[in-house]
């Protein structure tokens, strides 16, 4: 058999399952860190529950996959997991699910591991996402995981450091309301109100842009031109000022492309 012949034989059998986003279809990935809880509390002893170091580390991560070959408009990160919104004309690897969550796992996997010096592993999935609502709604999902997760943190770190067993820390938290802990929290001397923002709503990573004075070099006057940056912000509203938030930044893309 020719290799022309076998290539399109064997071919079949790595394409037969491609799965493609529709056009006009919203994508977001979903990309979590595999095995992270061994990773960051045996091997390399971070801080618990929130350690800066760790957060820089995702914060990175994220500004590379935000840069690396796909037009990304926004990237969100909250504990080990990054979230990011592809604008809606992506059309990088013809909108194929497979690549994108193979190379988006590959790239975030490899570009951690850099900046830890240790081997460390991403997953990714896709969410396609038909409306623009429905995208607020993904991101207004995360940011508010993103607190229900910080609240449960430092009520369990705040009784293990005071001796309390694995154990007792999570019965103690089963079934406890919000109010239950944070009333929790102060009995050990911490008011959750006085916690970082990023620890509580998660940080973003966006495109702003911004002026920069040049000069024509045909006229020699001074212009102003527009140029673009990736922003870090570690205060992100909450609720409906986040949804708001999201929603804006989906409009003020639309305005780019029209």
């Amino acid at each position: 058999m020719k290799f022309d012949e076998l290539d399109k034989k064997m071919r079949i059998f790595e394409t037969a399952h491609d799965h493609i986003v529709l056009p006009d279809i919203y994508m977001v990935a979903r990309i979590d860190g595999r095995g992270f809880t061994k990773l960051t509390k045996q091997n390399h002893n971070f801080e618990a529950p929130f350690d800066e170091r760790f957060r820089d580390l995702m914060v990175e991560t994220v500004r590379h996959l935000t840069n690396c070959g796909f037009k990304v408009i926004y990237g969100y990160t909250e504990s080990d997991e990054i979230s990011l919104l592809f604008a809606k004309n992506e059309q990088t690897f013809g909108r194929k699910i497979r690549k994108y969550n193979s190379v988006l796992a590959g790239e975030a996997s490899a570009k951690f591991s850099l900046l830890l010096n240790d081997m460390a592993t991403f997953d990714c999935r896709i969410s396609q996402l038909p409306t623009p609502q429905n995208v607020v709604d993904y991101f207004r999902w995360r940011n508010e995981d993103a607190f229900r997760n910080a609240l449960n943190a430092h009520c369990y770190w705040a009784m293990r450091k005071q001796g309390k067993s694995a154990k007792e820390a999570t019965q103690k938290l089963n079934g406890l309301s919000v109010a239950g802990k944070n009333e929790l929290l102060f009995q050990y001397g911490i008011n959750f109100n006085d916690i970082p923002n990023w620890q509580k709503r998660g940080i973003g990573v966006y495109w702003e842009t911004y002026e920069k004075e040049g000069v024509n070099p045909q006229s020699g006057e001074t212009v102003l031109t527009q140029r673009k940056k990736i922003k870090i912000d570690y205060d992100l509203p909450m609720k409906d000022a986040y949804s708001e938030f999201i929603q804006n930044i989906l409009d003020e893309h639309e305005e780019e492309d029209a």
